[in-house]
Order: structure tokens, then sequence, then C-alpha cells
């Protein structure tokens, strides 16, 4: 069974940094899809950047592209988001997901099989 556990989360003021970690356990492949999803208050969760670990893939959604920074140790299975340039609009709850054995194959949450417990960040402007 899988276990993810984040990590990393916290409030800052608009423009600040954070970084995320999902530490992993219970892997039994060493190619999985990692993600990072996020919902805010009354919003749906949506998928912010996944991985695939052992490659070079990654996505990011189009409104953090150039400021949110996904990678892996694999040596740890740990993977990171590294947030910067953060806006208010960043503030939510942020959920590490995977899905075990395979690439990504999409960030819809129905491909996820395991969830973290969530991690808040929170955006002041």
């Amino acid at each position: 069974q899988v276990q993810l556990v984040e990590s990393g989360g916290g409030s800052v003021q608009a423009g600040g940094s954070l970084r995320l970690s999902c530490a992993a356990t219970g892997y039994t492949s060493s190619r999985n899809c990692v993600a990072w999803f996020r919902q805010a208050p009354g919003k749906e969760r949506e998928g912010v950047a996944s991985c695939t670990t052992g490659s070079t893939f990654t996505y990011y959604t189009d409104s953090v592209k150039g400021r949110f920074t996904i990678s892996q140790d694999n040596a740890k299975n740990t993977v990171y988001l590294q947030m910067n340039s953060l806006k208010p609009e960043d503030t939510a709850m942020y959920y590490c997901a995977a899905r075990s054995g395979g690439a990504c194959i999409g960030i819809r949450e129905s491909n996820f099989h395991y969830w973290g417990q969530g991690t808040q960040v929170t955006v002041s402007s």
C-alpha cells in the first residue's frame, strides 16, 4: 500500500515562495506518476503539476507555468513542488497524489489511486 505524506505548506505574502514535499512509501515500481492537486474553498480540485518518477516528464497547468517547478529525488521517494512568485489565487489546500506502476497518462483525479492528507498554502496580498 502506497502512503503519501505532504509537508511544507504555510502562509506567505504575495511574491513569496514555498516548497512542498511529498514523501512516498510502499512503491513497488520505480516508475510512478506523482501529481500535485489543489482545492480552494468553493472550487473544484484542479491538477497543478505532475511528473513521472525516473523520467524527465513534467506537466504544468497554464496558471502556474513559469512559477512552479516539480522535481523528484528518487533516492528519497520524494517529489517536490517549488512555488515561486506566489499569488493570492494560489491559496488552497494542496494534495499529493500518485498512480503506481506506470508513467503519467493525464492529470485527472480518477487516474490517481493514492492521496496524501493535504497541506494548506495561504498567500496574502
